[in-house]
């Protein structure tokens, strides 16, 4: 530029490389080029991740128009060997979805022990009924339990209720719900938040020692913490397995996604960060249980196909999470093909 603005100027080529200590050869040269100096960008590198990138493509286009978090396809590709982090596959698979607002809802802290949120999540299938979600998490520790059923009647509420507080190892002193007809019949019914309980769960609740709870009528939001849960549960674990089953054509039945969630709430859902109390869920679960109220015995006026299973009975299909499905081998060996 300099050569350029002194040539324009009338200095001879000797008189600007003098002044600018250059060779009288280069002034010669840069004034022959009218262009600008072209410089070659390096060649791109191999990336680790790019070996999975057709996989990745695949699997979220298989989930279509649900999505697969990162932290799942994550975990997924380094079962076939990647060796890359976390934040390379989450910056890939960003590109291919823009990102969303975060929630400005502020949430309000409960004390340990204090309160549970419920909920039930409908999962329609392909083929057959729909497939029902008991989902119930801790406001302090967001603990979660997941129970999958074939229906929501009042008796498998109660027995998921059941096995929830065996799964906590206590019983909260307060439980918050939604509208379900299940829990309430007639909202405000002898006054300003006296609602008239559905006498079966009512009796249910005395017998735990909780106290039932409504939310605000159609503000999701109150119950934010099993509501946020419930969009984790879906994202996290319904539809990349829903996804895995899909491709080989099979469909998910109950004991299959109940043995999968179980396993799941231990190795992946209590043992995250979680984005609010930055704390894993599992080990705030163990401070928490200190306060929760202890295990009454058994409730009796449970029938007899809905009754929650025993104390041993929960053990073994609960803590005993490493044990293998117990299913078709076909199956599995179709699963298998789809992981390879």
């Amino acid at each position: 530029m300099q050569i350029r603005i002194l040539h324009k100027q009338g200095k001879s080529l000797r008189a600007i490389a003098c002044e600018l200590g250059c060779s009288v050869n280069t002034v010669r040269k840069y004034l022959a080029d009218d262009a600008a100096p072209a410089f070659k960008g390096r060649m791109p590198r191999p990336t680790k991740i790019a070996p999975f990138e057709d996989y990745l493509r695949q699997r979220i286009a298989s989930a279509a128009p649900d999505w697969i978090p990162a932290t799942v396809l994550w975990r997924e590709i380094q079962q076939m060997g990647f060796a890359g982090s976390e934040r390379t596959v989450r910056n890939f698979v960003s590109a291919l979805r823009p990102t969303t607002p975060p929630d400005p809802v502020v949430r309000f802290e409960t004390e340990p022990g204090d309160q549970m949120q419920a909920d039930w999540i409908e999962f329609r299938r392909r083929k057959g009924a729909s497939l029902f979600a008991f989902v119930a998490t801790l406001g302090y520790s967001r603990a979660s339990y997941v129970e999958f059923v074939s229906d929501m009647r009042l008796e498998t509420l109660l027995a998921c209720h059941a096995n929830c507080f065996e799964w906590f190892g206590g019983v909260p002193r307060r439980a918050l719900y939604d509208n379900m007809k299940t829990v309430v019949l007639e909202r405000n019914a002898y006054g300003p938040k006296q609602h008239r309980f559905q006498p079966g769960f009512l009796d249910f609740a005395r017998h735990y020692g909780f106290r039932p709870e409504l939310c605000r009528p159609y503000r999701a939001k109150t119950k934010g913490k099993v509501e946020r849960m419930n969009g984790y549960l879906r994202r996290s674990f319904y539809v990349p397995l829903m996804a895995r089953f899909k491709a080989v054509g099979l469909e998910l039945d109950v004991s299959t996604a109940n043995t999968e969630v179980w396993r799941w709430l231990r190795e992946v859902a209590d043992q995250r960060v979680h984005g609010t109390t930055k704390q894993r869920p599992g080990e705030q679960l163990q401070l928490e249980q200190r306060s929760l109220q202890r295990l009454p015995a058994p409730y009796a006026a449970l029938v007899e196909p809905a009754k929650p299973a025993s104390s041993n009975e929960l053990r073994a299909r609960f803590h005993d999470w490493l044990a293998p499905l117990q299913h078709p081998l076909s199956v599995y060996d179709h699963l298998m093909g789809v992981a390879a």
